[in-house]
């Protein structure tokens, strides 16, 4: 059937469009009608986080570190872990915005302008006379996709949301005693000497028989349980991929030059120095006159001299900024001075002195100390650079044509990818052992969950076919296609049988291993001068474990020490049991004034971070934060 509708997909398409218009006229559309409802991963205060805002949310992140740190991992950006993260930040987005609604906590005016001034790129865009530069402001904003506007409702939102935690984090406080004793406990020495008993040195004495075998299969069925898994095959359009199939013509080159000269070169720069007699344009007239009279009697004085100017400027410059530098004002471009002073120092030539220049501030006098001209690169120079941003837009504009060719292909020859690949000049990858759910060292589009459903749909399990075209990043898409697949089973006995063995043994050997470690403990604690064995003593903390097991150094650390020398006995699991004999604390070394300080500070913060992080679980349990998909595993490397 589907085969059919597949060859005449187009008389089809015909006959959908002649049912479905009048529907439409007759009842209208509902809003829902082309978007498929995304499933709810996670939910504050009864709303819901959809999988498509987890997945708009990951792709913006992930630009954002693309763009901001271009020799990035992809992979890393895209792994289930980076994912979850992304979630998890949602969430606690979530719950502090609502937490700064309930509360109603609000940013004045007043509490903005000085945040935005304590920006330092804003700051920066302050001009001379301490205006802020709008149109520098506004294409700064404008280069994140926001308008002023936009940019301060989002940092007034942001400030608010700060004031959630900021109320924690502002009255924690540890006092000096609380410091040191939870340094004590952090920093504390033991010296200790250990016996083990390895699970591995029993393996030789464990007695296997058949039917021993058989039960421990029987009763651990899922330790043999051989998981669902799929070769595959699939193919990736990206930016990347078609800018390898394009070329950018000469002359496209030459007027892409053209059109971006001033771009690619540098504006022109004056250097100037200026005196100033203060004359705010609100003065009173007779103040403002004796202000110009003065300033024209200083005009008098450099030009008579001109290498008296910088020395008349330390003297009578009223400008805190310039005086003490002989006025001089640096090296600026136009549009950066208020606009008479710009005026008469792009009309002037190097060495001039110019007339009293009137504006806002009062009455300047004006020397030009040096011009650097424009300066516009050659063709040659920037070539490689053209090239690559021009590339880079024509394979943007064109992605989106490719991309329908792309998604036609995949889905009219459905039994392979090779058309696809032949035609786009697209490499096909395989894989092997793919499951429903990313493994823990997946990369790329393995690492999708989307692509990952749409690759074990049953049309694609049970047909073999190509997946529809998959959205798997910023201007990414993929398909791919099931080659083999092995659904989850219970391996039989038979098939089993070696791993059975392996598992039987590594059991008994444990228990084998505790058993005589707990033996020997008794016996140490009766008799310890009977215990032998114990490796030499070692002086063991957590930040110096001395390459011991974690749980037994936890062990250690915990264990009490107001009699000593004590025993401890410690379950290493798989790996067997230890014996530890604790003998004495070792004290701290002594530290100096400096050190003491930081660690308060250290214990502060940590203490202040533990509190935060309790009142939001705090919020988390008032709004009711629920994440309802599972955390993806770790590495067992990484979890040691």
């Amino acid at each position: 059937m589907f085969e059919s509708i597949r060859k005449h997909s187009k008389i089809v398409m015909g006959v959908l469009f002649l049912l479905i218009i009048p529907s439409f006229v007759l009842f209208g559309i509902d809003g829902n009608y082309f978007s498929e409802k995304s499933p709810t991963v996670a939910s504050v205060d009864g709303k819901a986080i959809t999988q498509t805002d987890w997945d708009n949310a990951h792709r913006e992140q992930a630009d954002r570190l693309r763009a901001q740190q271009p020799g990035v991992d992809s992979k890393l950006l895209d792994s289930p872990q980076a994912r979850y993260a992304m979630l998890e930040r949602l969430v606690r987005d979530r719950v502090l915005a609502t937490a700064a609604r309930q509360l109603h906590l609000t940013v004045s005016d007043a509490q903005l302008a000085r945040e935005l001034q304590g920006i330092p790129v804003i700051a920066q865009l302050r001009k001379p006379d301490g205006s802020l530069d709008t149109q520098a402001y506004r294409a700064l904003v404008g280069a994140q996709g926001l308008t002023p506007e936009g940019f301060e409702a989002q940092m007034r939102n942001d400030l608010a949301v700060a004031q959630v935690m900021g109320g924690v984090a502002s009255t924690a406080f540890a006092t000096p005693a609380e410091s040191s004793l939870g340094m004590d406990a952090l920093l504390q020495r033991r010296e200790i000497q250990v016996a083990r008993f390895d699970a591995a040195s029993y393996a030789s004495k464990v007695t296997v028989n058949e039917a021993d075998l058989q039960t421990f299969y029987n009763d651990h069925p899922t330790l043999f349980r051989q998981a669902e898994e799929a070769t595959v095959e699939y193919v990736v359009l990206d930016i990347d991929a078609i800018k390898d199939g394009l070329t950018v013509s000469e002359d496209d080159l030459r007027t892409y030059y053209k059109e971006n000269q001033n771009r690619l070169g540098t504006k022109e720069e004056r250097r100037a120095s200026h005196i100033l007699i203060n004359a705010p344009k609100d003065a009173p007239a007779a103040e403002r006159e004796k202000a110009r009279k003065k300033a024209e009697e200083l005009l008098a004085q450099v030009r008579k001299d001109p290498a008296s100017f910088a020395e008349v400027a330390k003297k009578s410059s009223q400008d805190p900024g310039s005086a003490a530098q002989g006025g001089d004002l640096g090296f600026f471009t136009r549009d950066a001075m208020v606009k008479p002073f710009e005026e008469a120092v792009f009309s002037m030539k190097k060495g001039d002195i110019s007339d009293v220049v009137e504006t806002d501030f009062g009455y300047h006098i004006i020397m030009l100390t040096d011009i650097k001209p424009s300066k516009i690169p050659s063709f040659d120079e920037v070539r490689p650079k053209l090239e690559a941003e021009l590339r880079q837009q024509q394979a943007q504009r064109k992605f989106a044509e490719v991309a329908e060719t792309f998604s036609n292909i995949v889905y009219e020859q459905p039994d392979s990818l090779q058309p696809v690949a032949d035609k786009l000049k697209l490499k096909i990858q395989a894989a092997t052992g793919v499951t429903r759910t990313p493994a823990v060292d997946a990369k790329g589009v393995l690492a999708n969950p989307r692509f990952l459903d749409a690759l074990f749909t049953p049309e694609s399990l049970q047909a073999k076919r190509n997946t529809e075209a998959v959205e798997v990043g910023s201007n990414e898409i993929a398909a791919g296609r099931i080659t083999a697949y092995q659904p989850a089973e219970t391996l039989p006995f038979d098939k089993a049988r070696d791993r059975v063995r392996s598992a039987y043994v590594a059991q008994k050997s444990a228990e084998m291993a505790q058993a005589d470690g707990v033996a020997k403990l008794a016996a140490w604690q009766q008799a310890p001068t009977s215990a032998t064995g114990l490796a030499p003593a070692v002086t063991v903390s957590r930040d110096q474990p001395q390459q011991q097991p974690q749980r037994l150094l936890d062990a250690v650390l915990r264990a009490p020490a107001d009699k000593l020398p004590a025993w401890v006995g410690v379950d290493l699991g798989a790996q067997g049991y230890a014996v530890v004999k604790l003998e004495r604390i070792v004290p701290r070394e002594a530290e100096g004034e400096a050190q003491q300080k930081a660690l308060q500070q250290q214990y502060s913060q940590a203490w202040t971070q533990a509190e935060a992080l309790a009142y939001y679980d705090l919020l988390k349990q008032r709004y009711k934060a629920q994440i309802k998909v599972p955390r993806p595993s770790v590495n067992p490397s990484e979890q040691e």
